[in-house]
């Protein structure tokens, strides 16, 4: 048996034991805090680092996610209007070839003080389409010119009896005056003075010339005060000037220089281009419009000169197309008024192909799809051709002419008239219009 002071010893043994193992194992955990804390305590630029090789990973991300849907900015037009234009990363399928630059004007402006001023008016009316209008206003702009005399500023008469519209119901009137001050004097309304009777209505061939209006106009303005034009076209004559004139530089002038849509015209057009475009996404949103109207069809004997064709029906263009490498994905606009069955045989290898009246915004069809006034879809056409990335004439004749020169213009070159191709396929460049190849249009006397 232990004795007291041998139990007050060994107690005393234990409890510093017991001490020694608390200090150690505080200190045991106070390095493991340490170590804890010193793990977590990284430096400021490792962290810094690390936040921004998450955030290029999310961009990466972003990016390849865009790449599957349609982006938009917004561009300036030609008028200086701000619209939106849609571009695309998918592949591109056909021989589109990408337009080339804008040409830039390279007439003179004449002054007014050039030309003798006579008392007495030049009236006229826009007739038919707008491809005619193009036309009509040069030759009445050269004639007023050439006579001195004040233009009165034209009527819209279309094909059909009763389409009769005012000038600005479908173009800028401030544009046109202005684009001809100090050419020639316009006014927006015909004078009350003018009547039936010191009124001659004279017809003019298109491509007047100043010889023509010194031998058969001017004798008759003299005596009558005040002439009425009607423009007729013996043929389609959009040839280059041989050498230069200023009867030419003002045809130039009228043809490209004096009509702007109406805004609300425009934005048809626009509305309608771009959701071709969005259509045509697989095309890298492109597409192609073609001047095909079967009604014109029935009319026109397709045989040219020589056997040549100068139209050509649906399913002809069908493989035309097909044959230079479209694939059956590609985005077609018509401007046939509506569908027809006899369109038919084009939408079975082309599922994408539309008319206005299958892509026209719903409240605008009101206005703007009138079967017994057609003036507004026709200008629709036109300058929806002028704006496509391919241009297909499947008929010949004055649409095709002005068409191509608004696209020369605007570097829009890729115009392909069809032609029956015997073999299995061809290169589409052995089929770009002749006006471009050859440059033999009047649009390069007018840009350069």
């Amino acid at each position: 048996m232990l004795n007291l002071s041998q139990w007050g010893s060994s107690r005393l043994q234990r409890s510093e034991r017991d001490n020694r193992r608390r200090e150690t194992s505080s200190s045991s955990k106070l390095l493991a805090l340490g170590s804890w804390i010193s793990s977590i305590m990284v430096d400021p630029r490792q962290i810094l680092a690390g936040f921004l090789t998450l955030t290029m990973f999310a961009m990466l991300a972003h990016m390849i996610k865009r790449e599957h849907f349609d982006s938009v900015s917004q561009v300036k037009t030609p008028q200086n209007k701000l619209v939106e234009q849609t571009t695309f990363s998918l592949p591109v399928n056909g021989p589109w070839t990408g337009d080339g630059p804008e040409l830039k004007p390279c007439w003179v402006k004449p002054n007014l003080e050039e030309g003798a001023r006579l008392e007495g008016y030049v009236t006229f009316s826009l007739t038919d389409g707008p491809e005619y209008h193009i036309s009509q206003i040069a030759d009445a702009v050269v004639v007023a010119r050439k006579l001195g005399a004040t233009l009165v500023l034209p009527d819209i008469r279309g094909s059909r009896l009763g389409d009769r519209r005012d000038f600005e119901d479908v173009y800028v009137a401030e544009k046109f005056v202005s684009s001809l001050d100090g050419v020639i004097k316009v006014v927006k309304n015909q004078p009350s003075e003018i009547s039936t009777k010191n009124l001659a209505v004279l017809k003019v061939p298109n491509r007047v010339t100043e010889d023509y209006i010194s031998v058969h106009i001017e004798p008759i303005f003299r005596k009558k005060g005040n002439i009425r034009l009607a423009t007729y076209f013996p043929s389609v004559n959009m040839k280059k000037m041989e050498k230069e004139s200023h009867v030419e530089y003002l045809a130039c002038l009228a043809m490209f220089g004096t009509l702007e849509l109406q805004p609300e015209v425009h934005e048809v057009v626009d509305t309608i281009v771009k959701r071709l475009r969005t259509l045509g996404r697989n095309s890298d949103g492109r597409f192609i419009a073609v001047d095909l109207r079967v009604d014109v069809l029935e009319k026109k004997g397709c045989q040219g000169v020589a056997g040549s064709k100068s139209c050509y029906n649906a399913k002809e263009i069908a493989e035309f197309l097909r044959k230079i490498g479209f694939d059956r994905d590609t985005t077609i606009y018509l401007t046939q008024p509506r569908w027809d069955s006899r369109l038919d045989a084009l939408k079975e290898f082309f599922p994408k192909t539309y008319t206005k009246e299958g892509i026209m915004p719903v409240d605008k069809k009101g206005r703007f799809l009138d079967l017994q006034a057609p003036t507004l879809e026709e200008v629709i056409d036109f300058y929806i051709c002028s704006q496509s990335d391919v241009f297909v004439p499947a008929i010949s004749g004055l649409f095709y002419a002005n068409v191509a020169g608004k696209r020369i213009a605007s570097g829009k070159t890729e115009i392909l008239v069809p032609a029956d191709i015997h073999g299995s396929s061809a290169s589409a460049s052995d089929y770009v219009s002749h006006y471009v190849t050859k440059k033999n249009h009047l649009a390069y006397s007018c840009f350069c």
